[in-house]
């Protein structure tokens, strides 16, 4: 049976490039300018969905991210990769040095997916800029869903999900979960595949779906 997924996706600087502090000493330069890219946890999640929909076919996969303009590069990068639509909640916050409490985002991911019935929600385990790892397991806790994070495998079964998760020491532990789900996924699940040129001819004419964050 196909299922509908959402990718929560963050957008990073770039730490392959040098990076220095702006002039207001909240941002980050490369090069004298910003640089940004998808958070690389959050491409294993976006990994996982194809190779979901490669087991179901007919499965659907939404990819969604908050933040200012900037954040459309990330979403178009998705839709390289795979995703058949991307939904960008745009802030108004100040482009280069937008940070906002893990809560925050949650919300306004959790608001607009709660009437879209995901059977299926992934997001990486921590962005690599502030190391959190709670905007997955916050979306869960609002919508009411269950959640197993650090996922370092999952199965699909009829109307369930087998996950295992990395705990401390190496260990792993297994459930298996009732859909719909979230699980924020670890890195070393998949090998993230490069873009196939018919979605990247596609994902250059492909219009986001854009909803203002007041809304």
């Amino acid at each position: 049976m196909p299922l509908k997924v959402l990718v929560c996706i963050k957008q990073v600087p770039d730490m392959d490039a040098p990076v220095a502090p702006d002039e207001s000493g909240l941002g980050v330069t490369v090069g004298g300018r910003p640089s940004w890219r998808m958070n690389r946890y959050d491409e294993y999640a976006l990994e996982e969905a194809l190779r979901v929909r490669e087991a179901r076919p007919g499965t659907v996969i939404s990819a969604v991210s908050v933040g200012p303009g900037r954040v459309a590069q990330v979403l178009k990068r998705a839709l390289e990769l795979g995703a058949d639509e991307s939904i960008h909640i745009v802030t108004n916050g100040a482009p280069d040095r937008e940070m906002r409490p893990p809560l925050e985002t949650a919300g306004l991911i959790a608001s607009w997916a709660r009437d879209r019935r995901f059977d299926l929600i992934l997001a990486g385990v921590l962005a690599e800029d502030d190391l959190f790892g709670q905007v997955g397991p916050l979306v869960a806790a609002l919508l009411d869903l269950p959640c197993a994070t650090a996922v370092m495998s999952l199965q699909l079964l009829e109307n369930r999900i087998r996950v295992e998760r990395e705990l401390e020491g190496g260990a792993r532990e297994a459930f298996a979960i009732l859909l719909p789900a979230l699980l924020s996924v670890q890195s070393g699940i998949n090998r993230p595949r490069y873009p196939a040129l018919s979605h990247v001819l596609r994902a250059r004419s492909q219009p986001l779906v854009k909803i203002r964050a007041e809304d």
